[in-house]
């Protein structure tokens, strides 16, 4: 219990670890009081920003740069942490969260394809209800194309499906290309991956370098390109003119769209306001602007809609305000701690000595391809509202329609109002098990540049496989690595006696050799969490992470760095409901009954409650 990953633990963290095992077995963190609960969850957070921050080599570590010289995001995100210019930036190294865990011998034990047949393929649809929609599936992958993106080796790997189960694949074997393995330098981990997309800057709609950053400028007044018709532009040959999206479907393009509008809004807002300022400075203090509005719907919508407990509403809201709240904050400022004030607007930025990057266990956890469904429901919109502000089913579209190119003509037939309700009114998919869509087991994949490459590709089996290829830990050590028991038999896992006979089978019976992948959709879910425990510890010391490493949400959140009406624009934007509220009131006011975008729109807007939140019990 001294000793994680080789680091040995002070005598206070030794005690905190005792008692966030003594919870974890006796009382359960999330059935706490909630000021309780928040203390448990602040100690598990500070023993993994000490224990679970592994650099990747030097990434630049120590590069130092004069802030006021790039008081803007840059093309390719770097200048983002004082102590170190590259962190974050593109082709830089992806982080870890524990030590690699090679898989020598055993990268097709047991075969992907038949990991994903018997325990990931969909058997039939199971969605969230209420919770969470089609938009907020659509949300995370928005997000992805920010973040994430593995440079690839020219390499291929080829994959044939096992003949006892070939009826169930229509892919008899599939190819695609290694992920690039590069020296680090470093003793300690001695190769890794890069990363070739900047991190939360809003890259997914300005791209991660300054070629594609070229393609979607106007160079007038700041603006960003957009077609007439109000959609996101496209090639010659089809091939969408935005920043970082690869293998796109409809639901993300849509996203990016609104998120173009709302940055040439911002634009025309500073011209008015500013008149002085030129072409460069207005798209600069916009982008600032953009990224913000992102981080913030993220943490305290997107993520409070994703964990849908009175303590996580807590927690993400402190993130961003601080524990005395968004109406003391306002009032009074920032008081220099993270705790009161939250980490936004904080004096300095703060990376717990290890230069900021995502990390490979982060993009493990976070595939959440079972959100989407098997068809888009179709809504008419030409009716008149009803009570329920639900509008009639028109017809169903299959997701094949939706994706890559084919897709983003379909969804301009549809037209953005008409999606958006659509995808609105419609609950998403549950990250469980048998639930991966099965069209992405046929999937036509793109080059990082968004064109369409020769091989399908079997997607679950793909995901399967990459993580034993970048040495992600599998379930059970992944579960010890982060400071969490371990499961000692299968129904630790499920209480299905037919899942557990399937992954006897599968495992051979051998419970250290589960995936992480299919062990996170096996967990029993906490009430209210859309993801399990396992993603969600690693999500609660990442999401804090990307703001108080970050000087742009830290010492430079402030009007001379985003300007008087930025700032404001950001500080008066709180929901995703507000952005859209911006652009298509009459949607809003039409159609949405939720209070979040991202619960399903037909759903009771959220009760207020007379208890103080940290007053409340479980």
């Amino acid at each position: 219990m001294g000793n994680v990953q080789g680091r040995r633990m002070s005598p206070l963290d030794r005690l905190l670890l005792c008692v966030i095992h003594f919870i974890d077995s006796t009382f359960l963190w999330h059935r706490l009081p909630v000021f309780l609960g928040l203390s448990y969850l602040v100690t598990r957070r500070h023993l993994h920003n000490k224990y679970n921050l592994i650099p990747v080599g030097d990434s630049g570590a120590g590069v130092s740069f004069d802030p006021a010289r790039y008081s803007f995001r840059t093309a390719d995100g770097r200048y983002n942490d004082p102590s170190n210019a590259l962190a974050g930036s593109q082709g830089t190294f992806f982080g870890r969260n524990m030590l690699p865990a090679p898989q020598d011998g055993k990268i097709m034990s047991p075969d992907p394809v038949l990991v994903a047949a018997k325990l990931l393929a969909r058997k039939k649809m199971i969605d969230t209800g209420k919770q969470f929609n089609l938009i907020a599936a659509s949300w995370v992958q928005f997000m992805i194309y920010d973040w994430v993106d593995h440079l690839e080796d020219t390499e291929q790997v080829e994959i044939s499906t096992p003949a006892s189960i070939e009826g169930e694949c229509p892919l008899k074997s599939f190819r695609f290309n290694k992920t690039k393995q590069v020296p680090t330098g470093s003793t300690q981990i001695s190769s890794g991956h890069i990363n070739i997309n900047t991190s939360w800057d809003g890259s997914s709609i300005y791209g991660s370098n300054a070629e594609r950053l070229e393609k979607v400028r106007t160079y007038k007044d700041g603006k960003l390109r957009i077609a007439e018709n109000g959609h996101l532009l496209h090639d010659e040959d089809g091939t969408l003119i935005s920043g970082d999206f690869r293998n796109i479907w409809a639901g993300v393009s849509l996203l990016g769209t609104l998120f173009v509008k709302e940055h040439n809004t911002v634009c025309d807002l500073l011209k008015k306001s500013y008149p002085d300022l030129t072409d460069e400075e207005l798209y600069r203090y916009a982008r600032l602007v953009i990224s913000a509005v992102i981080a913030k719907v993220h943490t305290i919508d997107w993520s409070v809609e994703l964990l849908k407990t009175d303590i996580l509403l807590a927690g993400l809201r402190m993130n961003w305000y601080g524990l005395l709240g968004k109406t003391f904050k306002e009032r009074f400022g920032h008081l220099g701690s993270s705790l009161l004030s939250g980490y936004v607007g904080s004096s300095k930025a703060e990376n717990h000595g290890v230069s900021y990057a995502l990390t490979e266990e982060f993009v493990s956890v976070y595939r959440m391809h079972q959100l989407l469904p098997d068809k888009l429901l179709r809504r008419d919109i030409s009716s008149a509202p009803r009570q329920n502000k639900t509008p009639p089913i028109l017809r169903e579209v299959p997701m094949e329609e939706l994706i890559g190119l084919q897709g983003e003509k379909r969804s301009e037939e549809i037209g953005f109002e008409a999606q958006m309700v659509s995808m609105g009114h419609q609950a998403c998919g549950a990250l469980e098990l048998q639930n991966f869509p099965l069209w992405m087991t046929n999937l036509i994949p793109q080059d990082a540049d968004g064109k369409t490459r020769p091989d399908r590709v079997n997607l679950p089996a793909l995901e399967i496989y990459r993580d034993r290829e970048r040495s992600v830990a599998r379930y059970n050590q992944f579960r010890r690595n982060m400071m969490m028991k371990p499961i000692a038999s299968w129904e630790d896992l499920t209480e299905d006696k037919e899942t557990i006979s399937i992954l006897r089978e599968v495992y051979e019976d051998d419970i250290e050799r589960l995936d992480l992948l299919v062990g996170l959709m096996a967990e029993k879910k906490i009430k209210g969490f859309i993801i399990s425990e396992t993603t969600f510890f690693n999500f609660l010391f990442h999401a804090p992470r990307r703001l108080e490493a970050d000087r742009f949400f830290t010492s430079n959140f402030n009007e001379e760095t985003y300007t008087k009406e930025g700032l404001k624009w950001v500080n008066s934007t709180e929901s995703l409901k507000d952005v859209l509220d911006r652009h298509y009131p009459e949607l809003v006011r039409n159609w949405m009954n939720s209070t979040s975008a991202f619960s399903v729109w037909d759903s009771a807007p959220s009760k207020e409650s007379r208890i103080p939140l940290y007053l409340r019990l479980p």
